[in-house]
């Protein structure tokens, strides 16, 4: 069970989507399912996400995604 965790400033990563709102990227251990990135995802949001980018680097999935507006 790996612990997710807030991730730093990204080099390439956009801070804001097309529509003005700001992403987060949260990353997870490799060793355990996309589900538990995603659920601390929608943690961070309270609800729903669009995920604008994934991948798997150095045992650790990462997600940068935004929050659903409300």
């Amino acid at each position: 069970m790996g612990a997710a965790l807030l991730a730093g400033c990204g080099g390439s990563a956009p801070l804001f989507t097309s529509d003005g709102r700001p992403t987060t990227a949260v990353q997870c251990s490799a060793a355990g399912p996309w589900d538990n990135c995603i659920e601390h995802a929608r943690g961070i949001c309270q609800g729903d996400i669009d995920v604008i980018a994934q991948s798997t680097q150095d045992g650790a999935n990462n997600l940068l995604f935004a929050c659903k507006a409300k």
